[in-house]
């Protein structure tokens, strides 16, 4: 019973203890809030007069902003004003000089009217005079005018042929003697120190027999034997009456050469066979092939022309068995090259570029055989192939004047070609086309109107033409041997030069009686 009464009590002083605790807490809370709303409101005090302070800063300085825009706009308008009153005044300064000038202009067309008007009857005034005194003329000199112009004419085109030759004459004669005493120096000396020498080759080869019996052992059994080397080979055997030879005829001088080394090969062996002849035939191609490898090296060697490729120093060892109207072709490169170095060496174009030109120049050659085209074409694709400069390029494809010549280089190679080509004992030409070249000559040189008879002499070096006297004079001769020389260069092949020799001669006959 006493526990429950005093459990009772202390809750009951719980209670009260609580209910003070939580007075005095909120009489607390009541104090901070008031003071709290009393510090809000000073806040919002200060506020509101750091505002209006503020906004009236703000229309102060704005209020001063404008007044020194306003001050701006007003100054910067007097100036425009300013600026547009000089323009108006000079505007109309300008009007009254216009005004000034086309017052001017029109008292000076005014003038030029009346003056237009004086010249106009004065030509006309003129004309009539004129033409007066040109009846007066042809009435006395009995022609009309158009005959004195024909006749006036004449006489200046005669006066003009006449000096035009004289002075063609004349140039020609002053050139002809500057430019051949430097051309004669160049090319004797690049001649003199030149020694290429030439072999004339031809369509056959000659093989040397022992004795007549190898013959029947080369024919073999019903002609086995030389059957199989024309097979393999590609040319034909001849064997005649000639004691002790037998000859290889073929277009190729490369075959030729292959079955003249198969069959001396044969002949020492002694066995022959068409197993054997294989065999040979084989080992002579190899042979022909080093041959070939070492003649373009030689070449190189011998101009001193570096860095060709291996596969061009073939095709020029290949010119070693290809002729040109029996000139060997590869000994005519490697004279063409060394010309070409000196005569660079004298005018000062690059040597090494012009013996090379030189070397490559007649590459094609080496191909005409197997590909279609000439041989210019055929070497500047090589050239192209294998890299060549535009340079060396250009000079193969000119050196015959298939395109017209545009560097000093291929100048060079053009006359150390014709050079080499047309030196004595370079050449030779078959009897027909000897005859046809002769009796071309003659018949360009007598389809001019003038010519009364034509000689081809000197071996086709010289034309010599006899001309009608009444019908060309002294002076037309001139100009009708370049006209013929001209037309020889654009319908001729030839090497060298051809000189064109006109003859004018007049006779008067009388007899006395």
């Amino acid at each position: 019973m006493n526990n429950w009464l005093y459990a009772l009590i202390g809750a009951a002083v719980g209670v009260v203890l609580a209910l003070v605790v939580g007075a005095i807490a909120k009489r607390r809370r009541r104090q901070e809030l008031e003071s709290a709303q009393l510090q809000a409101k000073k806040i919002l005090s200060d506020a509101i007069k750091s505002a209006a302070d503020t906004k009236k800063e703000a229309l102060l300085s704005t209020k001063e902003e404008i007044l020194v825009m306003k001050t701006d706009a007003e100054n910067e308008l007097k100036e425009r004003r300013k600026e547009v009153s000089r323009q108006e005044r000079r505007i109309a300064q300008k009007e009254e000089n216009l005004d000034a000038k086309t017052e001017a202009l029109e008292q000076k067309e005014g003038v030029l009217q009346k003056k237009q008007q004086e010249v106009e009857a004065l030509y006309a005034k003129t004309s009539e005079t004129l033409q007066k005194q040109i009846d007066a003329l042809e009435k006395i000199s009995h022609c009309s005018a158009e005959e004195a112009k024909a006749e006036l004419l004449e006489r200046m085109e005669s006066e003009i042929s006449h000096e035009t030759a004289q002075k063609l004459a004349e140039y020609e004669s002053r050139f002809r003697d500057e430019s051949a005493e430097k051309a004669k120096e160049i090319l004797s000396s690049a001649i003199q120190r030149c020694a290429a020498d030439h072999v004339s080759e031809v369509a056959i080869s000659v093989v040397s027999l022992p004795n007549e019996d190898m013959k029947g052992r080369i024919i073999g059994r019903e002609g086995r034997n030389i059957r199989t080397i024309e097979q393999l080979i590609g040319v034909e055997l001849i064997i005649d009456d000639t004691p002790e030879v037998i000859t290889v005829s073929g277009f190729d001088p490369i075959r030729r050469e292959t079955a003249r080394l198969a069959l001396e090969k044969l002949i020492a062996d002694g066995r022959i066979h068409p197993a054997r002849i294989e065999e040979m035939v084989e080992k002579a191609r190899r042979e022909v092939e080093n041959t070939i490898k070492q003649a373009g090296e030689k070449a190189v060697f011998e101009t001193g022309v570096h860095g060709i490729n291996p596969e061009m120093l073939k095709l020029l060892g290949r010119l070693k068995y290809r002729t040109s109207y029996g000139q060997n072709v590869l000994r005519h490169s490697i004279e063409v090259s060394l010309l070409a170095g000196m005569m660079a060496d004298e005018i000062g174009v690059d040597r090494m570029q012009a013996r090379r030109a030189g070397l490559l120049h007649d590459i094609g050659k080496a191909l005409t055989q197997e590909a279609e085209g000439s041989h210019i074409q055929l070497g500047v694709e090589v050239a192209k192939k294998y890299h060549e400069s535009k340079d060396i390029i250009h000079a193969i494809e000119a050196h015959h004047g298939d395109v017209e010549p545009k560097t000093p280089l291929a100048f060079l190679i053009q006359a150390a070609d014709a050079i080499s080509a047309a030196r004595p004992g370079a050449r030779r030409e078959d009897m027909e086309n000897y005859i046809k070249r002769l009796q071309k000559l003659e018949e360009i040189a007598g389809e001019f109107e003038g010519v009364d008879k034509t000689f081809a002499i000197q071996a086709g070096r010289e034309v010599r033409i006899m001309v009608k006297p009444e019908m060309i004079s002294d002076d037309q001769m001139t100009i009708l041997a370049h006209e013929i020389a001209k037309k020889i260069e654009a319908e001729m092949e030839y090497p060298g030069q051809i000189k064109v020799n006109l003859i004018r001669e007049s006779r008067t006959v009388d007899y006395a009686k």
